[in-house]
This record gives C-alpha cells, structure tokens and sequence, in this order.
C-alpha cells in the first residue's frame, strides 16, 4: 500500500521546481520566525540556509533536488499512512465511548437485549410493501 503511493510520486522538474520553492519559501519563513519570535540566530541559520539553499536550486537547477524530495516525499507518505490510523482510531473510540455513555445514562437498549415473559416471539415483524422497480433502486 505504501510502496504503491511511493511509486506514483511525480518528480518530473516542474514538480521538482514546485517542490524546491515552496519547501524552501516555508523553510526561510519558519527560519525568520525562530529569529524574531523566539530570537534563537542558530536555529534560524540553519533553517534559513537550508530553505534559501531549496529555493535557489529550486528556480536554478531543479534536478539537483530529486534525492531531497524522494527523502521528503517518503516521510510524508508514511507519515501520512500512520497519523490517518490514529486520528480515525481515536476518533472512533471517542464518538462510540461518548454515544455508548450517552445511551447507558439515558437507559437506551440498541439491541433489545432484555427478556420479557410475556412476549410470545422476539421476531420483529415486517410490514409487508408490494414490489415495485424503484424499490431495488433505492435500497435505504
């Protein structure tokens, strides 16, 4: 699954130019923000020089850039593959647990799991509608 996103990343030069100018233009903007926000000069060289670097080649001689955006491109699809799996994870277990609390409080039985004497079936009972086309057509 992995392997086949990595074999459709496009790394033709229009799409090396795209990706050295944008990374690099981010790259200098993070940098200046380390200089006067947080007023650390290492981390803003550093970060600074390495988007001024992408740039440059970026708009110069884009081709340079392919091992760089392979690198990039690598981590951010397995990046990608793994946080997708937390969030919807996480995202689950809170919309169930906070439904299911919901439902115990309120005293809401989804699946009718209590056992009456007096009933002389469990089966629900289905209303019988006369067969038409548009029912097939429209399931739900």
């Amino acid at each position: 699954m992995i392997s086949e996103e990595l074999k459709h990343i496009k790394s033709d030069k229009k799409e090396l130019r795209k990706f050295g100018i944008t990374v690099g233009a981010i790259l200098i903007i993070i940098g200046f923000l380390f200089q006067y926000a947080w007023d650390n000069y290492t981390v803003y060289m550093i970060v600074g020089s390495a988007g001024a670097i992408l740039l440059f080649f970026g708009i110069i001689y884009p081709k340079i850039l392919l091992p760089v955006q392979k690198a990039w491109m690598t981590i951010a699809v397995i990046l990608g593959f793994i946080m997708t799996r937390v969030i919807l994870s996480i995202l689950f277990y809170f919309v169930v647990t906070i439904i299911g609390l919901i439902a115990k409080l309120v005293g809401k039985d989804f699946i009718d799991r209590k056992i009456e004497k007096d009933k002389p079936s469990y089966w629900n009972k289905r209303e019988k509608i006369s067969y038409t086309k548009e029912l097939t057509e429209r399931q739900f």
